[in-house]
């Protein structure tokens, strides 16, 4: 790391990775951790083409927008490192996990309007909340805790469903997840020891990446379970015969 490298966007004012700042470009301050987020926009795309080709509910649109407005926040972060960036990082991961809670548990919930209602406010104030105060332990420590809240609910749905290809998406949601936590913790706890490296394995670059596809596997998955609580009849079937993709057949009368 470089702390206070001044370039193109000025003195480093957000949290610094483990990358060199300012080596491939004077525009890019993290180079592999700015492109790295472009498989996340990629995968959200193809999840928000599929969605609305086949008339999903309005909660996975918005769900994989925010994939992408995540990867986008995420990559205007890593490219300028000011901290108003990594708030337009940090917030939508917020979001996204608030989105996640409501698609798992909202079918359950009897009083429909209020959780939408709590949720939108929660996020509201949480936001209002980060951009006045800089917390960094706290954020991580609440990110976790709405990460945590979310687990028992998809295992809920990985027990219950019989469909052999949609329980191998959610294990790919969890291998990817745990492959993708080791790159993070190795990038964030061995930097000092990496810096002096031959070669920088881009640690918080093979995060992005993992969660690329840690997200698209697990939208992919709400997706089956939902469809199958709609009597819709899903499928998990693959393009080319790699890329998996939720496909469903409605009943005529929706």
């Amino acid at each position: 790391m470089e702390d206070g490298f001044s370039s193109f966007w000025g003195p480093v004012t957000s949290t610094d990775r483990c990358e060199k700042n300012y080596v491939h470009s004077s525009y890019i301050a993290e180079f592999f951790n700015t492109i790295s987020n472009i498989p996340g926009i990629l995968f959200a795309l193809i999840g928000l083409i599929n969605a609305l080709r086949q008339r999903f509910e309005k909660r996975f649109s918005v769900l994989h927008i925010s994939n992408m407005i995540l990867s986008i926040g995420s990559m205007l972060y890593h490219a300028t490192l000011q901290r108003v960036q990594q708030q337009g990082d940090e917030t939508p991961m917020v979001w996204e996990m608030l989105l996640y809670f409501y698609i798992l548990y909202s079918p359950d919930w009897h009083y429909r309007s209020t959780m939408p209602t709590f949720l939108f406010f929660y996020g509201v104030g949480f936001a209002i909340a980060h951009a006045l105060i800089r917390f960094e332990i706290g954020f991580k420590v609440h990110y976790i805790i709405l990460c945590l809240l979310c687990i028992p609910r998809m295992y809920k749905y990985y027990i219950y469903t019989k469909d052999n290809y949609a329980k191998r998406l959610a294990k790919l949601y969890v291998a990817t997840l745990f492959l993708g936590s080791i790159c993070w913790l190795m990038d964030r706890v061995l930097c000092k020891e990496i810096s002096h490296w031959y070669f920088n394995p881009q640690g918080h670059a093979l995060w992005h990446v993992f969660m690329s596809f840690n997200s698209y596997f697990a939208n992919t998955f709400l997706m089956f379970c939902r469809a199958e609580q709609r009597r819709w009849d899903p499928k998990v079937v693959h393009f080319f015969g790699v890329f998996p993709y939720v496909k469903i057949q409605k009943p005529k009368s929706q």
